[in-house]
Protein backbone atom coordinates (compact mmCIF):
# COMPACT_ATOMS: atom_id res chain seq x y z
CA UNK A 1 0.00 0.00 0.00
CA UNK A 2 1.44 3.57 -0.56
CA UNK A 3 2.39 5.65 2.05
CA UNK A 4 0.16 8.16 0.88
CA UNK A 5 -3.49 5.97 0.74
CA UNK A 6 -3.83 7.25 4.35
CA UNK A 7 -3.90 11.24 3.55
CA UNK A 8 -6.16 9.77 0.35
CA UNK A 9 -9.05 8.68 3.22
CA UNK A 10 -8.35 11.42 5.47
CA UNK A 11 -7.87 15.43 4.52
CA UNK A 12 -6.33 15.94 8.58
CA UNK A 13 -3.40 13.67 7.76
CA UNK A 14 -0.54 15.92 6.05
CA UNK A 15 1.39 13.35 4.02
CA UNK A 16 4.95 12.56 4.93
CA UNK A 17 7.55 11.22 3.51
CA UNK A 18 9.60 8.21 5.41
CA UNK A 19 13.33 8.50 5.74
CA UNK A 20 15.74 6.12 6.54
CA UNK A 21 18.83 6.43 8.68
CA UNK A 22 17.62 10.11 10.33
CA UNK A 23 15.91 10.57 13.40
CA UNK A 24 13.55 13.48 12.99
CA UNK A 25 13.88 16.72 15.60
CA UNK A 26 11.55 16.63 18.69
CA UNK A 27 9.00 19.96 18.20
CA UNK A 28 8.64 21.92 21.08
CA UNK A 29 7.71 20.43 24.11
CA UNK A 30 8.37 17.15 23.27
CA UNK A 31 11.23 14.46 23.46
CA UNK A 32 14.41 14.65 25.87
CA UNK A 33 16.87 16.25 23.76
CA UNK A 34 17.75 20.17 24.66
CA UNK A 35 19.29 22.69 22.04
CA UNK A 36 23.02 23.42 22.89
CA UNK A 37 22.00 26.95 23.90
CA UNK A 38 19.54 25.60 26.15
CA UNK A 39 21.61 23.71 27.97
CA UNK A 40 24.48 26.64 28.82
CA UNK A 41 22.03 29.34 29.73
CA UNK A 42 20.55 26.38 32.45
CA UNK A 43 23.56 24.70 33.10
CA UNK A 44 25.30 26.80 36.31
CA UNK A 45 29.28 28.05 34.38
CA UNK A 46 31.19 27.23 37.67
CA UNK A 47 29.70 24.03 38.61
CA UNK A 48 31.57 21.34 36.52
CA UNK A 49 34.78 22.83 37.87
CA UNK A 50 34.70 21.63 40.72
CA UNK A 51 35.98 24.11 42.85
CA UNK A 52 35.19 23.72 46.74
CA UNK A 53 31.91 24.78 47.52
CA UNK A 54 33.11 28.07 49.80
CA UNK A 55 34.88 29.36 46.92
CA UNK A 56 32.69 32.64 45.70
CA UNK A 57 33.81 32.18 41.57
CA UNK A 58 31.33 35.01 40.63
CA UNK A 59 33.12 38.15 43.11
CA UNK A 60 36.48 36.07 41.91
CA UNK A 61 35.10 36.97 38.80
CA UNK A 62 34.13 40.70 39.33
CA UNK A 63 37.60 41.32 41.05
CA UNK A 64 39.09 40.31 38.05
CA UNK A 65 36.92 42.21 35.81
CA UNK A 66 37.72 45.09 38.40
CA UNK A 67 41.55 44.77 38.06
CA UNK A 68 41.06 45.10 34.29
CA UNK A 69 38.90 47.79 33.88
CA UNK A 70 41.49 49.83 36.41
CA UNK A 71 44.14 48.88 33.71
CA UNK A 72 41.79 49.93 31.19
CA UNK A 73 41.47 53.44 32.38
CA UNK A 74 44.80 53.71 33.64
CA UNK A 75 46.03 53.48 29.75
CA UNK A 76 42.86 55.78 28.65
CA UNK A 77 43.83 58.46 31.57
CA UNK A 78 47.53 58.47 30.54
CA UNK A 79 46.34 58.87 27.00
CA UNK A 80 44.36 61.62 27.62
CA UNK A 81 46.36 63.73 29.86
CA UNK A 82 49.37 63.05 27.39
CA UNK A 83 51.25 60.71 29.39
CA UNK A 84 53.77 58.58 27.30
CA UNK A 85 54.24 54.72 28.51
CA UNK A 86 57.84 53.98 28.36
CA UNK A 87 58.79 51.17 26.21
CA UNK A 88 60.69 49.28 28.63
CA UNK A 89 61.29 50.03 32.84
CA UNK A 90 64.52 49.96 34.11
CA UNK A 91 66.42 47.67 35.55
CA UNK A 92 66.72 49.34 38.86
CA UNK A 93 63.45 50.50 38.92
CA UNK A 94 62.28 46.89 39.01
CA UNK A 95 64.93 45.90 41.23
CA UNK A 96 63.35 48.12 43.43
CA UNK A 97 59.56 48.38 42.80
CA UNK A 98 59.85 44.13 43.17
CA UNK A 99 61.37 44.74 46.63
CA UNK A 100 58.94 46.84 47.70
CA UNK A 101 56.32 45.36 46.01
CA UNK A 102 56.44 42.60 48.35
CA UNK A 103 57.34 44.65 51.61
CA UNK A 104 53.86 46.46 50.79
CA UNK A 105 52.10 43.34 50.18
CA UNK A 106 52.66 41.78 53.60
CA UNK A 107 52.27 45.13 54.91
CA UNK A 108 48.79 45.01 53.72
CA UNK A 109 47.61 41.63 54.53
CA UNK A 110 50.01 40.80 57.78
CA UNK A 111 50.95 43.63 59.70
CA UNK A 112 49.30 44.36 62.77
CA UNK A 113 49.13 48.21 62.36
CA UNK A 114 47.08 47.51 59.12
CA UNK A 115 44.22 44.76 61.18
CA UNK A 116 42.07 48.02 60.90
CA UNK A 117 41.53 47.64 57.35
CA UNK A 118 41.32 43.91 57.46
CA UNK A 119 38.98 43.44 60.34
CA UNK A 120 35.64 43.85 58.10
CA UNK A 121 36.54 41.01 55.80
CA UNK A 122 38.71 38.49 58.07
CA UNK A 123 39.14 36.85 61.61
CA UNK A 124 41.67 36.99 63.29
CA UNK A 125 43.44 33.36 63.90
CA UNK A 126 46.84 34.21 66.60
CA UNK A 127 50.10 35.68 65.88
CA UNK A 128 51.72 35.31 62.47
CA UNK A 129 55.40 33.10 61.71
CA UNK A 130 57.17 36.60 61.54
CA UNK A 131 57.48 39.45 64.25
CA UNK A 132 54.64 42.02 64.59
CA UNK A 133 52.69 40.01 61.89
CA UNK A 134 49.18 38.21 62.04
CA UNK A 135 47.37 34.60 60.73
CA UNK A 136 43.88 35.69 59.56
CA UNK A 137 41.18 34.04 57.66
CA UNK A 138 38.84 35.50 55.29
CA UNK A 139 34.82 35.28 56.23
CA UNK A 140 31.62 36.31 55.07
CA UNK A 141 30.08 34.79 51.83
CA UNK A 142 30.08 36.01 48.34
CA UNK A 143 32.32 39.17 47.21
CA UNK A 144 33.14 39.81 51.23
CA UNK A 145 34.98 36.83 51.80
CA UNK A 146 36.79 37.44 47.91
CA UNK A 147 38.04 40.82 49.43
CA UNK A 148 39.24 38.59 52.51
CA UNK A 149 40.99 36.27 51.26
CA UNK A 150 42.79 39.05 48.93
CA UNK A 151 43.21 41.10 52.25
CA UNK A 152 44.70 37.85 54.31
CA UNK A 153 46.84 36.52 51.31
CA UNK A 154 50.59 38.34 50.29
CA UNK A 155 50.72 36.51 46.77
CA UNK A 156 47.55 37.57 45.92
CA UNK A 157 48.02 41.17 47.10
CA UNK A 158 51.19 41.28 45.88
CA UNK A 159 49.65 41.77 42.31
CA UNK A 160 47.64 44.68 42.97
CA UNK A 161 50.70 46.32 45.06
CA UNK A 162 52.89 46.42 42.10
CA UNK A 163 50.62 47.33 39.55
CA UNK A 164 49.90 50.21 41.48
CA UNK A 165 53.47 50.97 42.38
CA UNK A 166 54.10 50.40 38.92
CA UNK A 167 51.45 53.29 37.48
CA UNK A 168 53.24 55.60 39.55
CA UNK A 169 55.94 55.19 38.50
CA UNK A 170 54.57 56.14 35.48
CA UNK A 171 52.47 58.89 36.46
CA UNK A 172 54.89 60.51 39.17
CA UNK A 173 58.52 58.49 39.08
CA UNK A 174 60.22 60.47 41.84
CA UNK A 175 57.32 60.29 44.50
CA UNK A 176 57.30 56.82 43.85
CA UNK A 177 60.67 55.85 44.03
CA UNK A 178 60.72 57.76 47.44
CA UNK A 179 58.38 55.36 48.85
CA UNK A 180 59.41 52.53 47.06
CA UNK A 181 63.00 53.36 48.68
CA UNK A 182 60.92 53.51 51.84
CA UNK A 183 59.25 50.02 51.70
CA UNK A 184 62.71 48.32 49.70
CA UNK A 185 64.62 49.79 53.01
CA UNK A 186 62.08 48.34 55.61
CA UNK A 187 62.42 45.57 54.29
CA UNK A 188 66.06 45.04 54.45
CA UNK A 189 65.33 46.18 57.81
CA UNK A 190 62.72 43.02 58.42
CA UNK A 191 66.10 40.75 56.62
CA UNK A 192 68.46 41.69 58.79
CA UNK A 193 66.76 41.95 62.21
CA UNK A 194 64.75 38.39 61.56
CA UNK A 195 68.70 36.97 60.89
CA UNK A 196 69.75 39.12 63.99
CA UNK A 197 67.06 37.05 66.00
CA UNK A 198 68.00 33.33 64.51
CA UNK A 199 71.72 33.75 65.17
CA UNK A 200 71.13 34.90 69.19
CA UNK A 201 68.73 31.71 68.94
CA UNK A 202 71.78 30.01 67.72
CA UNK A 203 74.03 30.78 70.42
Amino acid sequence: MSDYAGAERDPQITPTRKTRGRRSRPQNGGGDTNHPADELQDRDLFAEYGAPPDWPMESYAFLVALYNAGFVGFLLGAKKAGIRLPERIPVADLLLLGVATHRLSRLITKDWVTSPIRAAFTRYQGPGDAPAETKEKARGRGLRHAIGELLSCPWCAGQWAATLLTYGLIVSPRITRLAASILAIDDLSNVLNTAYSAAEKSL
